[in-house]
């Protein structure tokens, strides 16, 4: 079996943990999860046991990246003295998606985000998340439903 270089790996697999980064933390904070999943990723990736799913592996290592932005942002809050100016400039995601995204419950989304955008089998899902298959599935199709619903009423000019 071949081994690939680092830089194969991240061209290849690059684009789908970026957007399981974007999905989880957030379109702000994806690059900063994406930089950090890379560089623990090349210091482990010469210990890879053969015939291991990289993939899999690159998303697992995002998702604890993920965590750490999320307990990082926790625990340095930012004070301001005055709020700022609502901005005027267009949102990057115009279609609301990303809205109606950070309504759902953060294990619909993670569940969603892995295995729609990621293309990992929901038994792998279930490993990531913790629980069962079944339920991983669940959460996928309640999150689906729901930004269905939510992206509709959006369309229709509710959101």
């Amino acid at each position: 079996m071949e081994v690939k270089s680092f830089e194969q790996i991240v061209r290849e697999h690059g684009p789908a943990v970026l957007r399981i980064c974007r999905a989880v933390v957030g379109p702000d904070e994806a690059e900063d999860a994406w930089s950090e999943t890379f560089l623990a990723a090349l210091s482990a990736y010469p210990d890879l046991p053969d015939g291991a799913n990289v993939q899999a592996w690159l998303v697992t290592i995002a998702k604890r990246k993920a965590v750490d932005q999320h307990r990082s942002a926790a625990r340095n809050p930012v004070p301001v003295d005055d709020l700022p100016e609502p901005s005027t400039a267009a949102p990057e995601d115009t279609d609301g998606l990303w809205t109606a995204l950070k309504t759902l419950p953060v294990r619909q989304r993670e569940a969603l985000a892995y295995h729609h955008l990621a293309g990992l089998p929901y038994a792998e899902v279930a490993l990531l998340l913790g629980g069962s298959e079944a339920a991983c599935r669940r959460s996928a199709a309640d999150g689906i439903k729901k930004l269905r619903t939510l992206y509709k009423e959006d369309r229709n000019g509710i959101l």
